[in-house]
């Protein structure tokens, strides 16, 4: 074993002529010298020592040795080597996406997920059917430094087992800021679950009411009855 490393959700064994891709999916685990009980492993890795790597419920895939070829590291946003400019710019070159999409997008956000996309747009106050184009320069900014952020918290909360406990809008029903239920719904074209607050989240550019008339106008434009 050469070298173990993360991109995104990525977990990446580097061998002598090939790299072992690894994702856990939703319920994916793994066991350093010990075997999970009753379950056979996806893949079980055993060295000339005697210690033994075993993954269970996972994707595996092979890739070639040389993974900083195939890998940009800026992207991850837990990596020494995150770039928030070069996010800043990916998600600048997408103005049409829709914030629901582009906080998902593994390119731009690498680790990201539903949680961190539903959190993170109620903390800047952002509407998950925005446009990237139509947000201010500074929530754009504001939104790449919070994604950022919050990765560490997600991360600090969940080795806590308190992570639940710090959900201001996944999966809630109300809204803490103002008191009314959350709007839900599957949008984008990733169709993921959105949790977001009409009256505090504003959206971009907005949507503008459609213009109806009063009843008393309709019935003075009505064309009279024939005599």
């Amino acid at each position: 074993m050469l070298a173990v490393r993360s991109w995104g959700k990525h977990f990446l064994l580097q061998l002598p002529n090939l790299a072992l891709r690894i994702h856990l999916l939703m319920f994916g685990s793994y066991r350093i010298n010990e075997r999970k009980e009753g379950a056979e492993p996806r893949l079980r890795l055993g060295f000339d020592d005697g210690q033994e790597f075993n993954f269970y419920t996972c994707s595996v895939k092979i890739l070639p040795a040389d993974l900083d070829a195939q890998y940009d590291w800026r992207s991850d946003l837990m990596a020494d080597a995150w770039d928030a400019r070069l996010a800043l710019k990916k998600l600048r070159a997408q103005p049409d996406t829709l914030l629901c999409d582009a906080t998902l997008d593994q390119e731009i956000f690498s680790g990201a997920g539903n949680i961190f996309k539903n959190e993170v747009l109620f903390r800047i106050r952002v509407h998950p059917l925005s446009k990237v184009g139509a947000l201010p320069a500074a929530k754009q900014r504001e939104l790449v430094e919070q994604m950022h952020v919050y990765a560490f918290d997600f991360l600090k909360w969940k080795k806590a087992f308190v992570l639940k406990q710090h959900w201001l809008a996944h999966t809630k029903r109300i809204c803490p800021r103002c008191d009314i239920p959350f709007h839900k719904g599957h949008l984008g074209k990733t169709k993921r679950r959105s949790f977001f607050c009409i009256k505090c989240q504003k959206q971009y550019p907005p949507v503008l009411p459609i213009p109806v008339r009063s009843d008393s106008r309709q019935r003075s434009q009505r064309t009279p009855p024939a005599s």
